[in-house]
């Protein structure tokens, strides 16, 4: 390795490195989306290990519950807490909280009218958690996969595991 250009030697290291991934999930508190009355193909979430960085990919999560069924109907303020919730539960099995999530992408039904609650119960949500710096996020107005749900978030974890041990 050379002491003259370390990002360089990083990226080599990264080449040779294998990708490890696997789904993860927490059916405590989230089915799978397979299990859906309607199946849907995707995973809760991935988990990509490279080169001794951990990488989770949260899928669009939102207020469901152990059954597949949504919750909180009509109350976007718990819907949006039930999502965090639900993201918590899918980071804590890997290792992983808040503090690792590094992106988040919101996704709203109604954004004029909801965004200023939703910032409301976000800003808790992340003054609860400590959180500093507050992760990079985007806010889009969406139609969401079922007609009842409101809000709907994805996020992106990295951190070193071995930095834990």
């Amino acid at each position: 390795m050379s002491e003259a250009n370390p990002i360089l030697d990083a990226l080599a290291k990264l080449s040779n490195s294998p990708v490890a991934r696997r789904a993860i999930t927490n059916l405590a508190v989230l089915n799978e989306a397979y299990a859906y009355a309607k199946p849907s193909s995707f995973s809760r979430g991935l988990r990509i290990d490279l080169g001794g960085i951990t990488i989770l990919l949260i899928s669009g999560t939102a207020s469901i519950d152990e059954h597949g069924n949504s919750i909180h109907i009509g109350d976007f303020r718990a819907q949006t807490r039930r999502t965090f919730s639900n993201i918590t539960a899918l980071l804590q099995p890997e290792g992983a909280t808040w503090h690792d999530i590094v992106r988040t992408t919101c996704y709203l039904r109604d954004i004029d009218r909801d965004y200023e609650a939703f910032n409301e119960e976000r800003t808790a949500f992340y003054t609860e958690q400590r959180l500093d710096p507050l992760p990079a996020s985007t806010g889009i107005q969406a139609i969401l996969c079922r007609p009842e749900l409101l809000v709907e978030i994805e996020a992106i974890a990295m951190f070193l595991p071995a930095a834990r041990e």
